[in-house]
């Protein structure tokens, strides 16, 4: 569980000569070849279902287990092959090294949703809105809807999201009198007091992270990234959200008030078990990985609502999350739409939802029992009304770069030095704007800044 949330907000990295090949085969005419007419009916879907096929699936997240468990007990003649093939990196080159090769693809294929634009902008996927998906709009949130609906077309169905909250030590704030920030203001004098009276404890850690910079970015309403048909791309990471991040985040870097630890490594597991990280500001598939790497910290922690810019008016965003696509390689198109179909359905998504993955699915997040589940490690807290609400509070609107995994890859060369000197954010998120249009020209897109 721990390893699959991790990737969820891992920067990964797109060989450069791959995404330029699979650029090229799409020429400028995706955004004209997102309106495919490749597509089948519901009744040649349900008659595939019961027809003796084999699909080959790669995924890294553990609730696909049970999953394709559960739908090779309801479709028999279905026989799925699940593969771990990497993730991050490892997973995402071998899509692309499949891709240009033209064969080796597996049917299905799981894509975060930061990563989702490079592969269906280089018409690599399906488009799904031949097969129906343009119907379960209502189905899923907003936000991760919007993920996967890219320059008209369909290119995933939702699966795991990750709508933002703060997660704290309740012990914490009581034992040294500090109020459960409301606001960002708030957040940063509760970082002051808590590092002021015990030199050891730190209100967060950050280190730079790529997905954790975006994810508050659009939180602040931020729209750093246009992306206009299949080859157009504007960046702009000194636009007004941008700002406002930077001038509320660089009082805690600048002021040496985040710790200096690495997300995911032993000492941040051991920081969230004794309390010296006070909170965690991320995506709502978190309480598993707090269950099983700081397990000293059960009964201690709570969630609260994401803390906003003004004070009563609740504003959220995602961070990480992904879904399932269609490969186009794939010849067994109608059955793996089927696979998507049930695996991010209603059947899937409870048992998704069932094995520690947060949901995309609109029924579930308003299912009475999901909503009234007490948390044991929560202390008995009814989080998922906390993260639920996250949900529907998520700033809509938001883009991703067609080769954002690339960008992810440079951060720490660019904007992860300011927090090596404890210094102004704002020249490393224009250094990071430079380097990605740069390389973003290089791979055949039109990018500038605007």
């Amino acid at each position: 569980m721990k390893i699959s949330h991790r990737l969820r907000r891992a920067a990964t990295v797109v060989t450069a000569g791959l995404l330029v090949s699979t650029l090229a085969a799409c020429g400028g005419s995706t955004a004209e070849g997102s309106a495919s007419t490749d597509g089948v009916s519901a009744e040649e879907i349900a008659t595939a279902l019961q027809t003796e096929t084999t699909l080959t699936v790669w995924g890294w997240a553990p609730q696909l287990k049970p999953i394709v468990e559960a739908f090779e007990a309801k479709y028999p003649k279905v026989k799925v092959n699940l593969e771990n093939v990497g993730t991050g990196n490892d997973h995402y080159t071998k899509i692309q090294n499949a891709v240009k090769a033209g064969s080796g693809a597996p049917d299905v294929a799981q894509i975060e949703y930061a990563a989702l634009p490079q592969f269906a902008l280089s018409d690599s996927l399906v488009d799904l809105k031949g097969y129906g998906a343009g119907d379960l709009q209502a189905n899923y949130t907003p936000s991760t809807w919007g993920s996967v609906n890219l320059n008209g077309g369909i290119y995933a169905l939702p699966q795991d999201s990750g709508p933002m909250a703060m997660f704290y030590r309740a012990d914490v704030f009581e034992k040294h009198g500090i109020e459960v920030p409301s606001t960002w203001e708030e957040y940063i004098e509760a970082g002051k007091k808590l590092h002021a009276a015990d030199p050891k404890a730190y209100i967060t850690n950050d280190m730079g992270d790529a997905g954790f910079t975006t994810s508050m970015i659009w939180q602040a309403g931020g729209q750093p990234y246009k992306v206009e048909g299949s080859t157009n791309v504007q960046i702009n990471l000194q636009d007004e959200g941008s700002k406002a991040w930077t001038q509320n985040w660089n009082q805690l870097v600048e002021g040496k008030l985040v710790a200096p630890v690495a997300s995911w490594s032993d000492e941040w597991y051991k920081g969230l078990s004794d309390g010296n990280i006070a909170t965690l500001i991320i995506g709502a598939w978190m309480p598993a990985n707090l269950e099983s790497g700081a397990a000293d910290g059960s009964g201690k922690w709570r969630v609260a609502p994401m803390p906003t810019y003004e004070k009563g008016k609740p504003v959220s965003a995602e961070n990480g999350g992904g879904g399932d696509a269609v490969l186009k390689q794939s010849k067994n198109k109608a059955a793996a739409y089927g696979f998507l179909q049930f695996s991010n359905g209603p059947e899937g998504s409870k048992i998704h939802a069932a094995n520690g993955g947060f949901p995309s699915t609109v029924a579930d997040l308003n299912d009475p029992a999901f909503l009234n589940a007490e948390n044991k490690y929560f202390g008995g807290q009814k989080i998922n009304e906390v993260l639920v609400q996250s949900a529907k509070d998520v700033v809509p609107g938001w883009s991703y770069l067609p080769f954002q995994t690339y960008a992810n890859s440079i951060f720490s060369d660019t904007v992860g030095q300011a927090y090596g000197s404890n210094s102004d954010l704002n020249p490393g998120l224009t250094a990071w704007q430079d380097a990605s249009i740069k390389y973003g020209n290089q791979q055949g897109f039109t990018v500038s800044a605007k």
